[in-house]
């Protein structure tokens, strides 16, 4: 499924209210998110932008490169997380020109979870639940091995996630802390015209 049609497919099921799509850099996805998610933000995923980086440096210099990267992330507000890119990509542009044009190439993207409450921050730069999620999906298919057919897939698949999502349900607990999507999702007493939507990201 096209992922245009894939994003719509969503709308049209309800979804509603997202304020950031997390993900990695793939150009139609990203596209895609721009055209359909009108209004949402978009992160990209900082653990797959440093994959992307290590495929241009020496693998000597993996580790403080990506030390130093990760300075950006570590930032207490907004305007000093985006100063810390350039000085990074400065800094690291003397012995690495490709990796300063990627960080300032990316700065955007890279740095849209800064415009969301801090207290969220460490859990919105990147697609590490989604990257957890999958790795149980592939425990649970490692497990059977063998598929009589592709819909035999798809019902495990489906029964991993339902399990999942049971659990979140039977055990109540928040992604991101109540508190802190107030500003984000306002109440209708204080904006009387407006409904508050679901929780998206």
């Amino acid at each position: 499924m096209p992922r245009s049609e894939f994003l719509r497919s969503l709308r049209e099921r309800g979804l509603t209210g997202v304020r950031l799509v997390i993900a990695d850099h793939h150009s139609g996805l990203v596209k895609a998110v721009r055209k359909i998610m009108l209004g949402a933000g978009y992160q990209r995923c900082r653990v797959h932008f440093l994959r992307n980086v290590f495929a241009v440096i020496p693998k000597d210099s993996a580790e403080m490169v990506a030390a130093t990267i990760r300075t950006i992330f570590a930032q207490s507000t907004a305007e000093a997380v985006r100063t810390q890119l350039d000085t990074v990509a400065d800094m690291l542009g003397r012995q690495f020109p490709k990796v300063r044009a990627m960080l300032l190439e990316a700065k955007e993207d890279l740095t849209a979870f800064a415009d969301f409450p801090d207290r969220h921050w460490r859990k919105i730069q990147s697609t590490n639940p989604l990257e957890r999620i999958n790795r149980e999906i592939k425990r649970r298919v490692d497990v059977v091995q063998i598929f009589p057919n592709p819909a035999a897939l798809e019902r495990l698949t489906t029964a991993v996630l339902i399990e999942m999502h049971d659990e979140w349900i039977a055990f109540p607990r928040s992604y991101l802390p109540k508190g802190g999507m107030d500003s984000i999702y306002p109440t209708t007493e204080d904006h009387p015209d407006t409904a508050t939507p679901p929780q998206g990201a």
